[in-house]
C-alpha cells in the first residue's frame, strides 16, 4: 500500500498551495485562482478549523516531500451535518495512489474527530481520477447532483458518501 504522511497546514505551506493552483490541478474546480485568492485560502487554512477553513493537511511522502493537500470541513447536506472532503496532488505525483492513501488517512482523522456520521466528496462527473479516489478510499456513490463550486457556479458532480465512526 502507498505510504503518505498527513501534517497540519502551516505557514510554510504557501508555496505548495501556489503550486497546486496550476490549470491542470484546478481544471475541474473552476480553474486557477488569483494570487489574492490563494493567499486568502492559505490564511483560512492556517486559522482553521472553522466553517470555511476546516481541517487542512499537507500530503507528504515518507522522505518529507510535500506532494499535495487534503482536508475536511463542516457543512450541511440534505438536512444532515456532514464533513465535505477535498484533495489535490501535484501533477508530477499523480497516478501513484497518493490521493487515495491520503483520503483514507483523512477518513481516519475525521472519524477520530467523532462528531459527524458521514463524510461526502463531490468530484465532477467528468473527473475520472477523483471519482476513482472515492472508490478506492471506500466511499459509496449516492448519485449525481448539482453542486455549487466555486461559489456562484453550479457543476455536475457525483455525491460520494462514507460512514464515519462517532456520533451523528
Amino acid at each position: 500500500m502507498t505510504e503518505v504522511r498527513l501534517a497540519r497546514w502551516s505557514a510554510d505551506d504557501l508555496a505548495l498551495l501556489q503550486q497546486l493552483n496550476a490549470p491542470e490541478v484546478r481544471a475541474h474546480t473552476g480553474g486557477p485562482e488569483t494570487d489574492e485568492q490563494v493567499l486568502a485560502r492559505h490564511e483560512r487554512y492556517l486559522h482553521g478549523p472553522g466553517p470555511r477553513s476546516g481541517h487542512m493537511f499537507t500530503v507528504g511522502l515518507p522522505d518529507g516531500t510535500k506532494v499535495g493537500s487534503v482536508g475536511y470541513w463542516e457543512r450541511e447536506w440534505r438536512g444532515e451535518p456532514v464533513y465535505e472532503m477535498g484533495w489535490a496532488v501535484l501533477p508530477a505525483y499523480q497516478g501513484r495512489g497518493l490521493a487515495s492513501a491520503a483520503v483514507r488517512a483523512l477518513i481516519a482523522e475525521a472519524a477520530a474527530h467523532g462528531d459527524r456520521r458521514h463524510a461526502h466528496a463531490y468530484p465532477a462527473v467528468d473527473h475520472p481520477a477523483s471519482n476513482a479516489v472515492c472508490r478506492k478510499a471506500g466511499f459509496t456513490l449516492v448519485g449525481e447532483t448539482e453542486f455549487e463550486y466555486p461559489p456562484g457556479h453550479l457543476m455536475r458532480s457525483n455525491d460520494w458518501r462514507i460512514e464515519l465512526t462517532g456520533k451523528g
